[in-house]
């Protein structure tokens, strides 16, 4: 009982460093991005196109698919229902506030944070960030922030475009392929559709953001002496970054609609 209690205790407090780890990385990112420096503003600035080219334009071609079939899939199913429920508003509802920014960042998970988390994980067992600090420069500056503003970016304009696909082109593809009512589908979007239910979608992929890029920093910066580290980190990072996107997405729909 002793051992289960102690192993419990250990598990508790190192769950607890980490978040208190990955709060102090935010607070130093943050304050970076407010007295940003002239110097190396032109590098800051490509590394961050390139970031948000890698994340957000070059994983269209997933997005869109996955937000087509998503769409389309529950439109047949809730026109089924036609008369029960309100198709508009029960899409809206679930791809506007839940499914979008969940199914965004899991992708994004998938692609961005793992190559994110590749790539510093070698840098550190490479020594790489060792030689950045000893040329006097602040690799928070130049390979941290960047990545976290481009991800972020990426993210927010990834969910917006999952939600266009998933209602718009959902439809057609329903509208052009079956024989369903969803007639009048349009007016029912815009009468469900309100300002909260757009400014949630945005703040869930703002936090998403931060919290993924921040997590894939901590675990491929922490101390690594073998190449054999980096495929562990990766897999931390990403189930770190799963979790707290859930939680994240379930603090945020409980403050707005509970």
């Amino acid at each position: 009982m002793k051992n289960i209690v102690g192993a419990l205790g250990r598990k508790t407090i190192r769950s607890v460093n980490r978040l208190m780890d990955l709060c102090a990385l935010t607070y130093r990112l943050t304050v970076i991005a407010l007295p940003l420096p002239r110097a190396g503003r032109t590098l800051i600035k490509w590394v961050i196109v390139e970031q948000v080219h890698f994340t957000a334009v070059q994983a269209l071609p997933v997005i869109i698919p996955v937000a087509l079939i998503t769409g389309s899939m529950m439109i047949v199913h809730f026109s089924q229902l036609s008369g029960q429920v309100n198709l508009g508003k029960l899409v809206v509802l679930l791809v506007l506030r839940e499914i979008g920014p969940l199914v965004t960042a899991i992708i994004v998970i998938l692609r961005s944070a793992t190559a994110v988390t590749i790539e510093m994980s070698y840098m550190c067992v490479l020594r790489e960030i060792d030689a950045v600090e000893m040329a006097g420069i602040d690799p928070l500056h130049t390979v941290c922030f960047p990545r976290l503003v481009g991800i972020t970016t990426a993210i927010v304009s990834l969910i917006l475009v999952f939600d266009l696909m998933a209602i718009i082109g959902g439809y057609a593809i329903v509208k052009g392929t079956t024989l369903l009512p969803v007639e009048g589908f349009f007016q029912q979007i815009a009468k469900g559709v309100v300002g909260a239910d757009i400014a949630v979608g945005i703040l869930k992929g703002f936090f998403f953001g931060v919290i993924i890029t921040v997590t894939c920093l901590y675990h491929g910066l922490a101390p690594k002496n073998q190449i054999t580290q980096v495929p562990v980190a990766t897999s931390r990072a990403a189930v770190d970054c799963f979790f707290y996107c859930l939680v994240i997405n379930f603090l945020i729909s409980f403050l707005f609609y509970i």
